[in-house]
């Protein structure tokens, strides 16, 4: 029979145990950063859900940010209805662009309390002009690096990268300088999204860019199609079409294609399909 200070010495080692392993636990999941990037189109239910997971399921409190969209209101009535199928309770509306004192205010808010963050998509240039306030851009960027899992649709698509594809570009010519390019969140390094890109035949603008820019990594994705990415490395193709990867391994020519279809898997780190 235990006594009562040897049950006290019990008790406060089993609560040390569990406040180590919460500090574990805690450890382990700070910077398993996720990523879902969809090209547009009809957003993949699969790649809605696995968000939705990722997110806490029925526990998710998503933040929808439609700074991006022409039509606020329908976008996120839109991904709130989706999000809701895919099993979230709470998708919260994101204060509308611009924002003045109070709308940024609440903004920071609702981003610290969110356990997922998605953009919609509109015009990505939109999204830039509210993140030129640098506070607020960084601490998105500091969101995701704690663990955030983090998406976006189209334009959504388009600022998860640094740099940004403006939308400027003609398509005829194979020139990576007639690219327009500004700022973007760049939340995946050396990894630059372009979106629409089978449909709308994007791919002399990604291919110049790279030209232009060997040390990075052009990803196409197109409409219907969506990749999800973990720890900034390992990426899975989800959708309808294909997506495609074009990069130079040492900086320079010759550059490598790959296009991958659903189920697909693409190691970023070693720049080559998984599994083959």
């Amino acid at each position: 029979m235990r006594t009562l200070g040897q049950l006290k010495n019990f008790v406060e080692g089993r609560l040390l145990l569990t406040a180590a392993l919460v500090c574990l636990c805690s450890l382990a999941a700070f910077g398993q950063q996720r990523l879902l990037v969809i090209g547009g189109g009809e957003r993949p239910a699969e790649a809605m859900k696995q968000f939705v997971a990722w997110s806490g399921g029925p526990r998710s409190k998503i933040l929808v940010i439609t700074w991006a969209s022409g039509v606020p209101d329908e976008s996120f009535e839109s991904l709130k209805k989706q999000f809701t199928e895919a099993g979230a309770v709470n998708v919260l509306d994101a204060p509308r662009r611009p924002l003045d004192e109070k709308g940024r205010a609440e903004f920071i808010r609702m981003l610290e309390h969110a356990s997922g963050v998605f953009f919609s998509g509109g015009d990505q240039n939109r999204i830039m002009d509210v993140l030129a306030d640098e506070p607020l851009l960084m601490s998105l960027r500091a969101r995701y690096a704690a663990g955030t899992p983090f998406g976006g649709t189209s334009a959504g698509a388009a600022v998860m990268s640094d740099p940004m594809m403006t939308g400027d570009a003609d398509l005829k010519l194979l020139d990576g300088k007639k690219v327009g390019l500004r700022k973007g969140l760049g939340l995946v390094p050396n990894v630059i999204f372009d979106q629409h890109f089978l449909v709308r035949q994007r791919h002399n603008r990604l291919f110049g860019l790279v030209m232009e820019n060997p040390r990075m990594l052009g990803i196409g994705i197109d409409e219907d199609t969506a990749v999800l990415i973990e720890d900034n490395r390992r990426l899975q193709v989800v959708g309808k079409t294909q997506v495609m990867f074009v990069h130079s391994r040492n900086g320079r020519q010759p550059f490598h294609v790959s296009f991958l279809r659903s189920g697909e898997r693409f190691d970023l780190r070693e720049r080559r399909p998984a599994g083959r």
